[in-house]
Formats: structure tokens, C-alpha cells, sequence
């Protein structure tokens, strides 16, 4: 195993600050960067794509457990660093300097990848939703285990009746197993956030049959666009949905977040 210097001490050596422009918090406890890479099991040989890799503290752990590592990086001022990990690691660092929401990531992987990330909190939740979304099922990745705020992770894996519970709930659940991995605290960062952060692991599921995904995304964002509105009036814009409704058995006087995932996939399943 490569002896490298602390991730602290690389950030200064390069004259590195996190960019509050680009959504940067560094993680610097190398313990816990290695129980984050731990969290989707044996990594050792396996594909990692990484967005939003920084100085490197994640990769660096994620390289130690044996994983080959695609890093997309837009932020030009951590190649140097991340090259150096390229050094140490010999064959399993891939670096990319672009845009990660413009690139297609399972061309770019072009094999089963699995996903681990601190992701720059001004793109987390676009990415994440792109990963989950369209009617291609199972997907090329094989987990998702990624860095949000506290508040967007409880979104992802709320049930039905709380307050936290929307489309990304459904997203997340509807074809896939979505739960709280870890909860980080803002101290762990530098600089630390205003707010907590969490770890969500998510691993695809079997797709139910009939259901369109564009089709469940529509339902859900009439649906949860005017969240204090009855079904019935929330609805009332996508052609069939009051039939479909009262098909189910389901009381058009309801709102959206009393509607389990089930209800929501079933209501999709009709009107595909």
C-alpha cells in the first residue's frame, strides 16, 4: 500500500480551498473515508465511478480497497493532486476534467459500475435523479452510495405520511431499495456546512411490469406540484387520471403524501 502524506497536509501543499461556487466540502478523516468506500461491500477489482473527487480523500480510499476508479472532476485546480494518486496507484485511477451532468456516464463506464461520491451539493440531487430515472431497467450501476445534506437524504428514503416524503421518495423506491447509510457530521468537513449530511445507499430492484417511468414521473409531479391540493384537483390535468383514480379505489380527496408508492406505481400502471 502506498505510504501517502495526509490529505491535509496535500490540500495545503497545493494551495487547495473548497469552492463554494462549485457546491466543495472536503472530507479529511481518512477512517472515515474508508467506512464510506466499505458501505456497497467488496470493491476490490471492481468499477467506481466518482463525481466530484476534489483533492482526492474519497479516491484515495476507495484505490486502497482495490477499486478502479473513474474520477470526473471539473475543478482544475485538484488534478494536480489527483495525479499524484494516479502515481501511486498505478492502472486504477481514470481522471476526467469535464462537466459531469453533460456526459453520459454508462457510455463512459461502458461496463457494471458502481457509484460512490461526496457530490458537490449543487448538482447531487440532478445527478441522482438522472441515475434513477427512464424506462431502461436494471441500470448500468450497481449502487449508488452517495453524500447529501441530511434534510434531501431523509427525502429519499421517507415514507408515506411524513412530511419529507415526495417525488424523490417514490424515485427512489419505486424499482429500487433505498435507505440511510450513515449520517456525517458537518465538523468532518472542511469548511464545515451550515447544515448535517447523510449517506444514502440505494441498489436496484426488479422494475414492477406495465408501469412507464416517464409516465409514474408525471403522475408524481402533478401530483406533488400542489402537494396541499386533493388528488382530484392536483390531477386533474393528466387525461384519465380521475378515471384511474376511482378504478383503484382511491378517494380522489386525498393528498399526494398519503399515497403509498404502491398507489402511486399502480396509478402510473393504469394510465400507461
Amino acid at each position: 500500500m502506498p505510504d501517502l502524506p495526509p490529505i491535509r497536509e496535500t490540500i495545503k501543499r497545493h494551495g487547495l480551498s473548497a469552492a463554494k461556487s462549485l457546491g466543495q466540502n472536503f472530507l479529511l478523516d481518512e477512517q472515515l473515508l474508508d467506512r464510506i468506500a466499505a458501505i456497497p461491500g467488496d470493491l476490490d477489482g471492481k468499477a467506481v465511478l466518482e463525481i466530484g473527487p476534489g483533492p482526492g480523500g474519497l479516491t484515495r480510499a476507495l484505490l486502497r480497497a482495490g477499486a478502479r476508479v473513474t474520477a470526473i472532476e471539473m475543478d482544475a485546480r485538484c488534478l494536480p493532486a489527483l495525479a499524484e494518486l494516479n502515481e501511486a496507484f498505478p492502472g486504477q485511477l481514470r481522471m476526467i476534467q469535464d462537466d459531469a451532468l453533460a456526459m453520459d456516464h454508462a457510455e463512459l463506464m461502458g461496463e457494471p459500475f458502481a457509484v460512490l461520491s461526496n457530490l458537490p451539493y449543487n448538482i447531487g440531487t440532478a445527478l441522482f435523479v438522472r441515475w434513477l430515472g427512464g424506462d431502461h431497467w436494471p441500470p448500468q450501476w450497481t449502487s449508488l452510495t452517495l453524500m447529501f445534506q441530511q434534510e434531501v437524504a431523509q427525502r429519499i428514503v421517507s415514507a408515506a405520511g411524513s412530511s419529507a416524503y415526495g417525488r424523490l421518495a417514490i424515485l427512489s423506491q419505486w424499482r429500487s431499495s433505498a435507505k440511510l447509510a450513515m449520517k456525517v457530521h458537518r465538523s468532518a468537513f472542511t469548511p464545515p456546512p451550515k447544515v448535517m449530511s447523510a449517506i444514502v445507499h440505494v441498489t436496484p430492484a426488479e422494475m414492477p411490469t406495465g408501469v412507464s417511468a416517464k409516465v409514474l414521473e408525471q403522475v408524481t409531479a402533478a401530483a406533488f406540484g400542489q402537494r396541499r391540493k386533493m388528488l382530484r384537483q392536483s390531477l386533474k390535468g393528466i387525461p384519465g387520471a380521475l378515471d384511474a383514480l376511482n378504478q383503484l379505489g382511491i378517494e380522489p380527496t386525498r393528498r399526494a403524501e398519503t399515497l403509498s408508492v404502491t398507489e402511486f406505481v399502480s396509478l402510473a400502471r393504469v394510465l400507461s
